[in-house]
């Protein structure tokens, strides 16, 4: 049987071509409007996206062919998996694929606000000479905090080590210590934030966790928008409770006026933390075999 995918989001080609191969009828769409995806899925047995598409109740209901949703990446957030669960309509992700990409991005963002390299090139660019401002600080015996040690937390307290770092698990798992949140928050010179969004960790670093962390400390957010209250961390970087911020995720994206980007101690990427090749060819490959595979499954 010949199945269509609509893919909505850009995936790597080798995960396409796997399709193709099967004798798959693949549309990319991901230049089409989200607008329009409502009067194209109807005609789909299968969907993949990333971050971008919103795969919400309305979508699915229009998609009477629907068999599978297939997240090329890890977290859920963008799909109504209760919708599709009513609708029998399976849904399959590619965890793990861009925890070392996401990881080392976050070591990136950490060096890069320790030494002011984003605010030295932008000076450098404006013709100005401010060695003696940007003054750093070295990260070798600084205490880092992740919250989280899933692979991407455990990936960056292996890195971290090698710099030197004390690290501070906030989750159960092998690092120097294992404390709750409320101790480690005023015990970090530098935190990082690496739990999925979901009802409980929405908003989980706000105004009270703000207070208890040490002055100065700096904050690095390659998770998901919103679990970082971003409002809260607008005042704590006004009033020099937070030194520095670096952000890879946005309660909003793209954001639009966005307080924390009009701040000097503020360096932002755009949603890059999976955005390597490697991460993408190994995400595309894995979401393709399993779209494969549900398609495959004979009825029951």
């Amino acid at each position: 049987m010949t199945f269509k995918v609509l893919v909505c989001d850009k995936i790597a080609d080798e995960g396409i071509k796997l399709l193709e191969e099967k004798g798959y009828t693949v549309t990319r769409a991901w230049d089409v409007p989200k607008t329009e995806l409502p009067k194209l899925v109807g005609e789909y047995e299968a969907l993949i996206v990333r971050s971008a598409t919103k795969v919400n109740e309305d979508l699915i209901n229009k998609a009477s062919k629907l068999r599978v949703i297939g997240r090329a990446g890890e977290g859920l957030d963008n799909i109504d998996t209760a919708k599709a669960k009513e609708r029998g309509i399976a849904v399959v992700n590619t965890p793990h694929v861009s925890y070392m990409s996401v990881a080392e991005l976050t070591i990136g963002h950490l060096l890069a606000l320790a030494r002011g390299i984003v605010e030295g090139t932008n000076s450098l660019r404006e013709g100005k000479w401010k060695k003696e401002e940007l003054m750093g600080v070295e990260v070798n015996g600084k205490t880092l905090g992740i919250v989280g040690c899933g692979y991407i937390g455990r990936t960056v307290e292996r890195i971290a080590a090698a710099l030197g770092m004390r690290v501070l698990g906030v989750e159960e798992c092998v690092f120097d210590r294992f404390i709750p949140l409320h101790e480690m928050l005023p015990e970090a010179d530098f935190i990082t934030i690496h739990v999925p969004l979901t009802p409980s960790t929405r908003h989980m670093i706000s105004t009270r966790e703000f207070n208890m962390m040490k002055d100065g400390v700096m904050i690095i957010d390659c998770s998901r928008g919103g679990i970082v209250d971003q409002e809260a961390l607008y005042q704590a970087l006004i009033s020099g409770k937070v030194k520095a911020a670096a952000i890879d995720v946005f309660e909003e994206e793209p954001p639009k006026n966005s307080k924390l980007l009009t701040l000097k101690n503020v360096i932002a990427t755009p949603h890059i933390g999976a955005q390597t090749h490697e991460a993408q060819l190994k995400a595309s490959v894995q979401i393709a075999k399993k779209i494969i595979e549900v398609l495959e499954k004979p009825a029951s």
